[in-house]
């Protein structure tokens, strides 16, 4: 159960398939435009209930509500060994020799 004023996360469903506009790509076209949003909790729900937040922007968004409790988490993703081979390569060019 969330409370009012809890930091929480809502998605909805902006626009549907069909609602989207003509010159949109077809693979694009074809999924509806979704909205994740994060705000401050105007009424006490369950997760899956709609409700209205208000985001530190003081716009208030309507969706379902996704998950309460949030947390800051950062990654700058998995390691990826290209990515060492091509610093390799760059430096290699821009000083000279094996760095």
């Amino acid at each position: 159960m969330a409370k009012q004023g809890e930091w929480v996360r809502i998605h909805s469903v902006v626009l549907q398939p069909k609602e989207r506009a003509p010159q949109v790509p077809e693979d694009t076209a074809r999924q509806p435009l979704e909205l994740w949003v994060k705000g401050f909790l105007l009424q006490d729900a369950q997760p899956g209930d709609r409700v209205q937040v208000r985001t530190r922007t003081g716009r208030v968004a309507e969706g379902t509500l996704l998950e309460d409790g949030l947390d800051y988490t950062h990654s700058f993703g998995h390691f990826v060994p290209e990515l060492m081979q091509i610093d390799a390569q760059v430096r290699g060019r821009l000083f000279g020799g094996d760095t």
